[in-house]
């Protein structure tokens, strides 16, 4: 059984049943259990759609969460029924450690893969890692020490799935080719987030940092990269009524969709809504500034529980500040437009890609999905 919840989940989840049947092929392997697009496409019987149960916040939640308590009883319900050899649980902490709890109580047993982030916020549910989890997988170097530190041995370092993967199909002479962009001059490229309301709260600041850049140097051009689980037209909805703002937007700007990587390598430098992209930029080496901002009902409330210095990845990653962060009200075009010149500064961009390369050596060879599998499997037999 395997149970992913969001989009980067799905795709984790399914390199890694991709590479269990891979490490295996003499054994029959069938999977079930919450699959987003990915997984289906791998062949894992759905149970339960995960994509319809991507959402964000507290308000949103709420509004959900009968949705979640259904998709959690016929999960609870198929997986009793069916008795796998192992549930694998993907990320999405909320969910997956309550239906940890439920199945390895009644003799079931759990892997959970790609480590919940306790070191952030909650760290008292390490002691919910430690009775419903029978082996945990992580993907960041710092976490297997983090769990020792508190008494939970059962941890394997397998390495970021992304490290190894993560490549531009083309050159950044490609890409401006098809973009109609001059590869002589300095491209920016604008990551606002994969979720709807991320992308409708990072994209307007993004899009005035541009306007305020165009206006001190008209040679910068600008890719806003659409998101797999967004749509152009969202996007394009949201600068259509940003022309209506003081600063006029610049000449060049461009929306693309399906080439987040070849936008980030052929970028001088990136905005990008916190998350996963940020590690996909460092894979990239692409100087990054990184951006979050949430509703304040959710920031007063969720924020305040972080407990990290840095919010980024690849700055917790690093253990310092290698890429500058602009959170909640300190994301305003202003701030933002200051910081992606810096950037653009020969000097600085060269110190930032070196940093970057020290973050990806970091994050381990390549071959995680398939160090996951070997693990899983060892844990099965």
């Amino acid at each position: 059984m395997i149970v992913a919840g969001e989009a980067s989940g799905d795709a984790h989840a399914a390199a890694l049943v991709n590479a269990l049947r891979a490490t295996a092929p003499d054994n029959q392997l069938d999977f079930f259990g919450a699959t987003g697009p990915l997984l289906r496409a791998a062949g894992v019987d759905s149970i339960v759609r995960s994509d319809d149960l991507a959402i964000l916040g507290l308000v949103e939640i709420g509004g959900a969460l009968p949705k979640f308590w259904q998709a959690f009883k016929f999960l609870k319900k198929a997986a009793l029924e069916r008795k796998p050899d192992a549930v694998i649980l993907v990320d999405w902490p909320d969910f997956n450690l309550k239906l940890a709890h439920a199945l390895h109580r009644r003799g079931l047993k759990v892997i959970y893969y790609i480590s919940p982030q306790l070191w952030a916020w909650r760290s008292y549910r390490a002691r919910n890692i430690r009775r419903d989890v029978d082996l945990l997988l992580s993907i960041l170097p710092f976490e297997k020490d983090w769990y020792a530190e508190r008494g939970i041995e059962h941890v394997e370092f397998v390495g970021h799935p992304l490290a190894g993967e993560v490549k531009a199909r083309y050159s950044r002479a490609e890409f401006c080719r098809q973009m109609r962009l001059d590869p002589k001059s300095p491209v920016i490229s604008l990551l606002p987030g994969s979720r709807r309301k991320e992308v409708e709260r990072i994209l307007p600041p993004m899009l005035e940092a541009a306007a305020l850049i165009a206006a001190r140097r008209p040679e910068v051009q600008f890719v806003v990269v659409v998101a797999p689980s967004r749509t152009s037209a969202e996007v394009r909805n949201i600068v259509r009524a940003q022309r209506g703002t003081p600063e006029p937007l610049p000449s060049c700007l461009h929306i693309v969709s399906g080439q987040s990587r070849e936008a980030l390598a052929a970028s001088d430098a990136a905005a990008i809504a916190s998350g996963t992209a940020t590690l996909e930029a460092a894979l990239l080496g692409t100087p990054m500034v990184i951006v979050y901002k949430e509703s304040t009902i959710n920031w007063h409330t969720l924020g305040r529980l972080i407990s990290t210095d840095h919010y980024g990845l690849v700055n917790l990653v690093a253990g310092e500040r290698v890429a500058t962060e602009l959170m909640q009200d300190d994301l305003n075009g202003e701030r933002l437009a200051s910081e992606l010149l810096l950037l653009l500064d020969k000097k600085r961009n060269d110190d930032a890609r070196e940093r970057l390369r020290e973050v990806a050596d970091e994050l381990g060879e390549g071959g995680a999905s398939e160090r996951a599998a070997e693990c899983i499997l060892t844990a099965i037999r």
